[in-house]
Parts: C-alpha cells; structure tokens; sequence
C-alpha cells in the first residue's frame, strides 16, 4: 500500500513550505530516513527524509508550496502502481530547446562555481553530461537533477522560462495571477496586504522573493495614491537625521519583529514582578562545586524551578486554541539566546523530569549550538514556556514579551546584595527580581502571582532538585 509523503511541519508556528528540489529522481527506492527533498520555509532551507520504504513517486514540482501535512509524493512498494486519481509526477516546464553548444547554453556560476544541487551533480557524473552544457531550472537558475536528465536523454539543453511579464505604469509585473513565490514572500505579503499577481518577479531567481514585496510596497508608497490591491501600511514617521547606516528588516530580525508585533497584538498581556532569595542557591552551588561535580549556572536553577512550578499551575503551561484554553500535559522551557543579529529561543524538552546536572548540560549544549548556528529544527520546536535573563548585564527588572504561541515567559534580573532586618539584626542577602509577562486570557493576575511565588519558593530550598 502506498505511503503518503506529507510535507513537513517543523515548528508550531509554520503553515506551509515551498518544494526547493526533490532529491532523489522519480521511480528511485529509497530507505526510511534518506533524504529526499529540499525544502524551504520562512527561516530556512532544510532537508526531509523518506516516512518509509519504498519507490518514490513525486507529486508535487520545484517551486510549488503546500500547506503542512498535504501530501506531496507517495512511497509505492515494488510493482505497485500510482493509485488511481493521485496526480502524476510533472515534469519542469520547458521553455523553447536551443542548440548544446557552448555559447547557446550558460549554466549559473556563484564566484565562479557552477551553482548546482549535490544531487544534480551526481546524476552528470554518472551520465556523462557536463554541467557546463546545462541551464538551470531551479530556484535562482541553480540546476536540478531533472535538467540533467533531460539534456541526457535529448541531447539539448532547454532554457527555462521565465515568468511573463506585462508592463504597467511605474514597473513590470508578473501576469499571471499564480506567480511563483518564496514562502518568506507569501508572508510579507499577507501581513502587507499586498496582491502577488501585482509585484514583479526576481530577474535572476524568475521568482518573487521578500526583497521584490518590499520593493513594490515602497514604489506604490511613492505614488501619490494606493494602488489597486495593496493596503498600505502606516506611512513611517520622517527622518530627523541622515542615518549613519539603515538596517533591513529581514532574514532574523525580521522575523522577530513580525512575531513581536504580533504577540502583543494578539494576546492581552501584563508582567508582575517579584523578588526571589538566592542564599540557599549560592550555599548549593558552593557544595556542589566542593565535590567536585558541575556546577549549574544561576539561570539553571530559575529554569528547574520554572519547569517544576508549571507543573503545579498547569493553566501556565497552556495556549490559547480556536476552541479555547489548551492546558499541555508535558513541560518544555525554552530559554533565551542572544546571537549576532537577533535572538533564538531552544527548547529543553522534558524540563522538569531532568536533574540539575542533565539540565546544566542540556542548556550548555542548546547554547552553544546557538552561537554557533548549529541548532537542528527539533531544538526549536515545542516550547511551552520561555525563561529570559537580562541580569549579566546589571538588570534588575523589564517586561519580556511572550514567544506565542506560549501563554508566560520568565524575565530574570541580575544577583544583587540587599539589606535586610531580621531578628533585631541588618544582614546581607542575595536577591534576584522575576518579571512574570502572562497572557490575560489565560489567568488572572491572583493564579500569575501564586506562580510566580512557587517558583520564587522552589529557589529558596534548592534541596527540592534533585
């Protein structure tokens, strides 16, 4: 029996995803977990493995994109054939052939590199054609398996067609009313209000990527009135300099500001702020670095004691659905990470059922994949509810933003020295300050405080981790 190959959903925020290329060719057997295709969401281009066994047919094209979970290829068993009904494979659109001579054909070079997929550069080897021979159709004219298949079997190289292009006043844009689009475009877009049919393609990618949204929109805001099918945004107040340099709004930090805006559209937020004592923290810290183990960071034990409290007050560790309240039944603390250019948020899955020591060397790690750039999608995916910490940098309190779709996140402030009267006597004690942001749909601010005061509690007798 066939097995459906879906398109993949990588995170809980992500709708859908365009084909990039399919890695291994139609008719191929493939092994579960073999990559097999190439596919491209809002942040990034990752591979997908086979779900099975079997003999890969495709169903959907390089450059189609499709909503999470619909099927986009079938795994057929040896002689099985296509079910009755399903689609069959297509083939790239081919433009008019031109003759395989040097000067007819000119592959896509990156600093002089022929611009090719691994999988494409295989297949020439094997067949015998030379990648200088042949015209990419892939995105940004990179050259797919499938171009080289065809000049193998014609022996002619077909030019790919670019996308029509009618004029109109003020620029060139794409006529048909399907045009093909990066999903980073398709979201700009959405969020603008902006018509796809209207902004012209990429001359080089033949596609419609972000940066060819945001050049429409600044055209049609140039206009002295809004053009048809796009509603503008609110017009950006003036400059009151010249700037020294203008930061793009893309790639990272546009993400950011997207999911920003959005979290404190959508949801009703407050933040309270309550001080926790750390003596017995320091005291634990100091007999465990005397024994000679590791010895957790301040942020490890604020996340132990978060992941445990969210376990006590299950209407924290929820989310706000369609048909209501959400309560999740198990604990994943994400935990902020600054990096150049923005901030990531891994996930250290199963919080509150690791120890100290497991817990220390899971953000150790989730960290320093961060910084490098090295975190796997299942390191992003899942969070529950967020911890963030501003104290190395002399913070004592501020209002952190929740990661949606998260109904808490945790700000921690920096280790402080207070005075303190207890017993007739002044005494030192070390403090931290908690800034708790919840979403108001989901508690009310009584059932936030005893949160925030479990946690504050749990720090107090770290003896309670394990």
């Amino acid at each position: 029996m066939a097995t459906d190959v879906p398109m993949p959903k990588l995170g809980l925020t992500m709708e859908e995803a365009m084909i990039v290329e399919w890695l291994v060719a139609e008719g191929e057997h493939v092994e579960a977990d073999t990559p097999i295709l190439l596919i491209e969401t809002d942040k990034t281009e990752t591979e997908v493995g086979a779900p099975g066994t079997g003999r890969l047919h495709h169903i959907g094209r390089p450059g189609d994109v499709f909503p999470c979970g619909e099927r986009i290829g079938l795994l057929l068993a040896e002689g099985e054939a296509v079910p009755a009904g399903t689609a069959p494979a297509a083939a790239p659109a081919a433009g008019p052939s031109v003759a395989p001579a040097p000067a007819a054909v000119v592959a896509t070079t990156v600093d002089g590199r022929i611009l090719a997929s691994p999988n494409a550069r295989r297949v020439a080897a094997e067949l015998g054609v030379p990648l200088a021979a042949v015209s990419g159709t892939g995105p940004a004219g990179r050259i797919v398996s499938e171009d080289v298949e065809a000049v193998a079997a014609t022996g002619v190289a077909s030019a790919p067609t670019p996308p029509a292009i009618a004029p109109i006043a003020g620029g060139l844009v794409a006529a048909n009313r399907h045009a093909v689009a990066t999903v980073a475009a398709r979201n700009l877009a959405d969020l603008l209000g902006v018509d796809l049919s209207q902004v012209a393609p990429d001359p080089v990618e033949r596609r419609i990527t972000r940066d060819c949204v945001a050049i429409h929109v600044r055209a049609r805001l140039a206009e002295p009135s809004p053009a048809p099918g796009i509603v503008p945004p609110p017009a950006p107040a003036p400059l009151l300099q010249e700037p020294t340099r203008t930061v793009r709004l893309s790639g990272m930090r546009g993400t950011i500001a997207k999911r920003m805006t959005a979290s404190l559209r959508d949801m009703a937020q407050l933040t309270l702020s309550m001080d926790a004592d750390m003596d017995a923290v320091i005291a634990d810290r100091a007999e465990r670095r005397a024994a000679g183990g590791a010895t957790p960071s301040i942020t490890d034990y604020v996340v132990a004691a978060a992941a445990r409290a969210l376990v006590q007050h299950p209407m924290m560790n929820a989310q706000v659905t369609a048909d209501g309240i959400a309560v999740l039944p198990e604990v994943h603390v994400g935990l902020a990470v600054a990096v150049d250019g923005g901030l990531v948020v891994p996930v250290i899955r199963d919080t509150a059922h690791r120890d100290l020591a497991d817990l220390s060397a899971e953000t150790d790690r989730l960290a320093q994949a961060a910084r490098a750039g090295e975190l796997a999608p299942p390191d992003l995916e899942g969070g529950t509810f967020s911890v963030s910490t501003l104290g190395m940098f002399g913070v004592d309190v501020f209002t952190p933003v929740i990661n949606p779709p998260n109904a808490g996140i945790l700000g921690v402030g920096r280790l402080r020295d207070d005075l303190v009267l207890a017993g007739g006597e002044v005494r030192t004690v070390k403090r931290m300050t908690l800034s708790l942001t919840w979403d108001h749909r989901v508690l009310d601010g009584a059932p936030a405080a005893e949160f925030c005061k479990t946690i504050a509690t749990l720090l107090a007798d770290p003896a309670q981790f394990p």
